[in-house]
């Protein structure tokens, strides 16, 4: 079991080849009547299966069930636990590796902690912890947005060299990329289709928008909304890089370049380009909070590789399971999760100390 943050806090547990995951979400304010459509529609956004560029898993995510603390759709105010059962593990698909460590793989680092390792999914760095986590997102988007009229939308920025140039929101759900331009949706989907004809994988950037925030969601000093934020991105399987507003594009811009004047606009202190991300001083302003994710390509691949043994011996491997060439489209909903779960829980503490 791992908990994550302060008031509005996720406790995941359980694991990707036993008998079930599920999660517990404690101090979501009572009597508030819980969407369970809501909940299924984002625990199929991240399922496998759901395309040909993703794993051919097939797991009823939407099947889940609640075990504690919600009365006639409410909740009660105490801790809420909901599980989800494994349908589709196949444990026998990986006896080829029990062995071995895989490439850039977390099988190396578990089993230097603990000298002992779960051969068949990695112990806890498994993709399907994350459902887990969507089901935290589900409860704590549709709060968000009632209570605070707060949305927020992750979507593909990136993939190779095809770069989104406009923002669509009402396009990420019509393509299997989850992208927000439709100009560059089938060139990304035709270059990752050709990846996974290759036996290959790919990595990828997402960018987030957090709409209509509070304009003072921080807690000082080490808890700035940035902070939060890279935490709980780079807590993402394969998140290798968290940036925010200009990010290191400020190398090429001097102050007099990179600076931006306020104006009112609507009535509220703005800028007109939002270089900053919506983020400063680590506090939110009344502006869009604007971050970028990088995804490494997944480790598991139909091409051979050479890797060690546990006896240390060098030798060649290749995989024998169903694996993603490119996760993105599954990412999308775990990345809007953590950040609904980052910003429901800094109003929730801002509220409490009111």
């Amino acid at each position: 079991m791992n908990t994550h943050w302060t008031l509005f806090r996720i406790t995941t547990f359980w694991e990707s080849h036993g008998p079930a995951l599920g999660v517990v979400i404690d101090w979501l304010p009572s009597n508030f009547e819980i969407d369970m459509d809501n909940i299924a529609n984002e625990l199929g956004r991240r399922k496998p299966g759901q395309s040909a560029i993703t794993t051919q898993r097939k797991e009823n995510d939407e099947n889940f069930e609640i075990l504690s603390w919600v009365f006639e759709w409410k909740s009660t105010g105490h801790p809420i636990t909901i599980i989800v059962k494994n349908e589709n593990q196949k444990s026998k698909d990986y006896s080829n590796i029990k062995d071995l460590f895989r490439p850039n793989h977390a099988d190396l680092t578990y089993f230097l902690k603990y000298e002992n390792r779960d051969y068949r999914w990695g112990w806890r760095s498994s993709w399907r912890e994350t459902l887990s986590r969507v089901i935290a997102w589900a409860i704590a988007k549709q709060y968000l947005k009632e209570k605070f009229w707060i949305e927020i939308f992750a979507f593909t920025k990136q993939v190779w060299e095809y770069k989104i140039t406009k923002v669509d929101y009402d396009f990420i759900e019509k393509n299997i990329m989850r992208t927000a331009d439709e100009k560059v949706a089938s060139k990304m989907i035709e270059y990752v289709e050709n990846i996974r004809n290759d036996g290959d994988s790919v990595g990828w950037i997402i960018e987030c928008h957090v709409k209509n925030p509070p304009a003072w969601l921080w807690e000082p000093i080490f808890d700035k909304i940035k902070s939060r934020l890279a935490t709980s991105m780079l807590s993402i399987w394969w998140a290798l890089g968290f940036e925010y507003g200009a990010w290191f594009d400020t190398v090429n811009l001097t102050w007099k370049t990179y600076n931006e004047w306020f104006y009112n606009i609507d009535w509220k202190v703005a800028s007109k380009e939002n270089r900053y991300g919506g983020i400063l001083g680590g506090i939110s302003t009344w502006e869009d909070i604007i971050f970028r994710v990088a995804i490494k390509p997944t480790a598991s691949i139909y091409k051979k590789q050479h890797t060690v043994d546990k006896s240390w011996n060098e030798v060649d491997f290749a995989i024998e399971w169903r694996h993603d060439p490119c996760i993105l489209p599954r990412v999308v909903p775990v990345i809007e999760a953590m950040s609904a779960i980052d910003i429901l829980d800094l109003v929730l503490i801002n509220n409490s100390k009111k």
